[in-house]
């Protein structure tokens, strides 16, 4: 199957033993497309409810919620004599692992192939249609996938996610030893073998945005508000801005309201929470005004660097020199080299390229296309300065 446009209908598979035929057939293949369906956007915790499996004359959609865990599936996915071909791999394969404990290996990523080519457009549907002139009809992007039974529109939309990934896989590998960066390709897949689910750290409330704009007392009143709204989604299974959105809660820590007339009148509070729950809301705030002082949270500290007056300079100089090298690779320079790696370099101050390589999330191959670039923007920076490495920043205990 070439590009998927002249495909066979796709399996919709929903019985133990139809599942368990099917995936035993993958064994000989040389080449398996795989994604996922979850619910992040209607569920408040995410899972796996559709597996979409192509090869390179079937494709399938696989409802784990009839079939169970499906472990002929994990067979392929370790199995390294078959290459596994995702696009955006990274939360397919968190998932994955998360649900299954699976560990995907022999992985080909159509999204990081497109962007190692320079394509700025690298959606699985603008590929599609570059590649095959096929146009991905996107209104079940958002469907809720945990849901049942599914209309036969959203399986065959589900479908479409891997039909076309085998043959664009073909299209973009021959591009990628075209253009010498193969070898490129290889070390982020590799990378991509080791992605894991890990939970978030820290707790919720310090990941709202812009709660670092608000005092300590109202950073408790946003916390008992956070763990309250997340009580709620945990408890109705249900999304967390579809229970009550962060700009609201934010408002609400911000007026402090303590009346269900108060709260109601917060913009965008929703009035059936109001109805339902405002003595929870009212009873949250007032646990966070009745806080003494020292018990207010508080942002935790940042890690502090020795005063280094050269290194914005570093830092710049050294992004012009990104620049510079994206132009002529023809990459977006943030998936070149990103500010924070850029940021770390210009601490380390390095003055070899083996001590670029130590810099974390740095890859071999950017070492070797940018490193050289890096290096002189860094000599630069020190000529300018007059000075050695004795001014590199340090980090503080």
């Amino acid at each position: 199957m070439s590009s998927g446009r002249d495909a066979p209908k796709p399996l919709y598979i929903d019985e133990p033993r139809a599942a368990e035929r099917f995936l035993d057939s993958l064994a000989g293949s040389d080449a398996v497309a795989l994604d996922t369906e979850g619910a992040s956007f209607h569920r408040f915790v995410d899972r796996i409810y559709l597996l979409q499996v192509s090869t390179r004359s079937t494709s399938a959609v696989l409802d784990p919620l009839a079939i169970g865990k499906p472990e002929g599936l994990r067979r392929v996915l370790e199995d390294k004599r078959i290459e596994c071909v995702f696009h955006d791999a990274d939360y397919d394969i968190r998932l994955l692992h998360q649900d299954y404990a699976w560990h995907a290996t022999n992985i080909f990523d159509t999204r990081v192939a497109a962007q190692l080519l320079g394509l700025r457009a690298f959606s699985l549907a603008a590929l599609v249609e570059r590649y095959f002139g096929v146009t991905i009809d996107k209104k079940h992007q958002r469907a809720d996938w945990s849901m049942r039974p599914l209309s036969p529109a959203m399986l065959d939309y589900a479908a479409q996610d891997t039909m076309y990934l085998l043959g664009l896989r073909d299209r973009l590998r021959e591009e990628l030893e075209r253009a010498g960066r193969w070898s490129w390709a290889a070390e982020e897949f590799q990378r991509l073998e080791g992605t894991r689910w890990d939970g978030a750290e820290g707790e919720p409330f310090l990941r709202v945005k812009g709660a670092r704009d608000l005092s300590r007392r109202e950073l408790a009143i946003l916390r008992e508000l956070v763990r309250w709204r997340d009580g709620v989604a945990r408890e109705l299974d249900r999304a967390t801005f579809r229970v009550v959105g962060n700009e609201v809660l934010l408002d609400v820590a911000r007026q402090a309201p303590r009346t269900a007339d108060a709260l109601r009148d917060v913009k965008g509070m929703p009035r059936g929470i109001v109805e339902r729950r405002s003595m929870e809301i009212l009873a949250a705030i007032d646990r966070a005004l009745a806080l003494p002082e020292e018990e207010l949270p508080k942002f935790p500290k940042a890690p502090r660097w020795d005063r280094d007056p050269d290194f914005e300079k570093r830092v710049s100089l050294l992004r012009t020199a990104r620049d510079a090298a994206a132009e002529r690779l023809g990459l977006d320079p943030g998936f070149l080299c990103s500010r924070e790696r850029l940021e770390a370099i210009a601490r380390r101050n390095p003055a070899t390229l083996e001590e670029i390589a130590e810099v974390k999330e740095m890859r071999r191959w950017q070492v070797a296309e940018i490193g050289p670039d890096l290096l002189a923007a860094l000599r630069a920076a020190r000529a300018e300065s007059g000075g050695g490495r004795e001014g590199k920043a340090r980090k503080r205990s």
